[in-house]
């Protein structure tokens, strides 16, 4: 007996309920899903299936956008790596004045400019932690507000360009990467705006959450100062994001363009040295690894749950519901909400968006504004327990008080905001793709 002849509604509930029951064992989600994939190509299919999985893993590693990846995630790690962020943290505190929640405002400002740079998010949370999140403590800013403020703003980077997040999709998707960048600027600002309003309103109905900096210290930066810190940073980000949207670079392009350009300002400020060099690329080989094996694994997982007919089958559940095109896309996105939260990011594109795209398609959406949902609700990801990265992210440099309940507990506001944004994008389209 074959796993065929389960029919592909077993097979289905079979494929899910494998994967959860394996992930519980803590092994790898690359090694969980390769192993599913392979089951159910040779149990499905019989011994011969072997060029299904050759297939799938040959048109995974030679799509060429994947290129611009190794070469964002090389650019965050030298970005970590030198004194750019941390002088330009430092500098913009002359924006913070009397202003009440005025350094919570600017790390969320920091958070954008680096998000904008490099389009990486764990590093932007570990760096956060090490440069606002003790600020703030030590100026008497509430806790909570301080640890939402980091992980937030840190987790910009799912939504901000050159988010890796949205090159995966339109990867996956197979939409204009560059179009999807110029559609998620609007909503990217706008969790920027939302988080900015939330402190500013709570610090000026209680100014001892947020209390401004003394005149002791306004008076150690300068405007001047503050300008230089800028140089650098706007430098990178017209570089990357000023070549795509000119025309100029394709973003793989323009990823390598922005590796040159930290590369040439680190020389410049003597900060480039041989250590800095082989822990970046390290590094960025360690994560690039995570992402090409869960990918090898999703393609073929996807690709045979494809050839079993589970596409048609989802499409068919999808379609057949008795429900209006917005409450299709509303379960979508509760499905990706749920498996945010036990699942990275990666997979759940890899292993959804084959099947949800085409779906939203035929329900006369437009993809990329689907993407903007995407990149949106796995902002939300990184933030919700009991797997949200941020939080271990933030916990692995946090102060040994600071407990991941703490951190969890800090989030909630937050995650409504992004639920807020959220639903204002799926109801009003046109927010996302008014620039296109």
């Amino acid at each position: 007996m074959g796993l065929n002849d389960l029919g592909i509604e077993y097979g289905t509930i079979l494929l899910v309920g494998s994967i959860f029951v394996l992930l519980l064992t803590g092994q790898p989600l690359a090694w969980v899903t390769g192993l599913v994939a392979l089951v159910f190509t040779f149990g499905w299919f019989g011994g011969n299936a072997l060029p299904l999985v050759t297939a799938r893993i040959f048109g995974f590693i030679t799509e060429y956008s994947l290129v611009a990846i190794p070469m964002f995630i090389l650019m965050a790690a030298l970005l970590d790596r030198s004194g750019i962020a941390k002088d330009l943290f430092n500098g913009m505190r002359v924006l913070a004045g009397r202003l009440p929640g005025g350094v919570a405002v600017q790390t969320l400002i920091v958070a954008t400019l680096m998000a904008a740079m490099s389009g990486v998010i764990g590093g932007e949370i570990v760096l956060l932690g090490i440069l606002a999140l003790p600020q703030m403590l030590r100026l008497g800013y509430d806790r909570d507000l301080s640890i939402g403020v980091v992980c937030a703003g840190g987790s910009l980077g799912t939504m901000m360009p050159p988010s890796i997040v949205l090159i995966i999709y339109g990867l996956v998707a197979s939409v204009s990467i560059a179009d999807l960048f110029v559609a998620a600027v609007t909503p990217a600002l706008m969790l920027l705006g939302c988080y900015i309003a939330y402190v500013l309103v709570r610090c000026f109905r209680n100014p001892d959450l947020g209390p401004p900096i003394s005149a002791e210290e306004r008076a150690e930066e300068t405007i001047g100062s503050a300008i230089r810190s800028l140089i650098a940073p706007v430098f990178i980000v017209v570089a990357v994001l000023g070549s795509i949207y000119g025309g100029i670079a394709s973003i793989t392009e323009a990823a390598a363009l922005g590796v040159s350009s930290v590369l040439i300002i680190a020389l410049l400020r003597r900060e480039l040295n041989a250590r800095m060099l082989q822990d970046s690329l390290v590094h960025t080989l360690e994560t690039c690894g995570m992402i090409i094996w869960i990918g090898i694994a999703a393609a073929v997982l996807v690709g045979v749950y494809n050839l079993m007919g589970g596409n048609r089958f989802v499409s068919a559940v999808m379609l057949g519901l008795d429900a209006s095109p917005v409450a299709v896309i509303l379960i979508m996105m509760l499905i990706l909400l749920v498996l945010g939260m036990f699942l990275d990011w990666i997979g759940i594109a890899l292993l959804t968006l084959p099947i949800f795209v085409p779906i939203v398609v035929q329900l006369g959406y437009d993809p990329i504004w689907f993407g903007i949902l995407f990149a949106v609700n796995m902002q939300v990801s990184y933030l919700t327990p009991p797997f949200g990265p941020a939080a271990f992210y933030l916990k692995s440099v946090a102060p040994p008080d600071i407990t991941l309940g703490n951190i969890y507990g800090a989030l909630l506001p937050f995650i409504v905001l992004q639920l807020f944004v959220l639903a204002i994008l799926l109801f009003f389209p046109g927010i996302a793709t008014w620039m296109l």
